[in-house]
């Protein structure tokens, strides 16, 4: 459901005129609760604005479940045998382990940060890794 303003403002409307007698029973000045009032509706505009462009997500977005972002392979191994591209194949053949490894952790969804903890290797190496086989792929390409 989108964002309605009028309900919102209806709502912030009746929750300040609430606020407002509350505070003229404490004796609060009026110049202090017309301060506040500027503020609060400031406040509510800045709220309106970051909502009215907030995207709402499908219910069926939520029902998909990790196993079906999953990747369809385990490892490095049947990440090679399901290339059925035989010069894609000889490419990454020819890779070291780790960087395979790496490769497929990227795939997997990690981080460098976290790649970087799992390998022992630093966040630039990892990158740099990537980069030389990203810079392998588009020569391939």
């Amino acid at each position: 459901m989108a964002y309605n303003k009028a309900r919102a403002e209806k709502q912030w409307l009746k929750w300040k005129e609430a606020e407002e007698r509350k505070l003229r029973e404490l004796g609060v000045d009026e110049d202090t609760i017309q301060r506040l009032h500027t503020y609060d509706w400031a406040q509510f505009n800045k709220e309106r604005q970051y909502l009215q462009r907030q995207v709402e997500w499908s219910p069926y977005v939520e029902l998909i479940s990790a196993q079906d972002l999953e990747l369809p392979v385990e490892d490095t191994e049947a990440l090679l045998d399901s290339i059925e591209d035989m010069e894609l194949f000889s490419l990454l053949h020819n890779v070291d382990k780790l960087t395979l490894e790496i490769l497929f952790m990227k795939m997997d969804g990690y981080g460098s940060k976290e790649i970087s903890e799992k390998t022992g290797l630093s966040v630039n190496a990892i990158d740099l890794r990537i980069f030389k086989l990203k810079k392998k792929l588009k020569n391939f390409l």
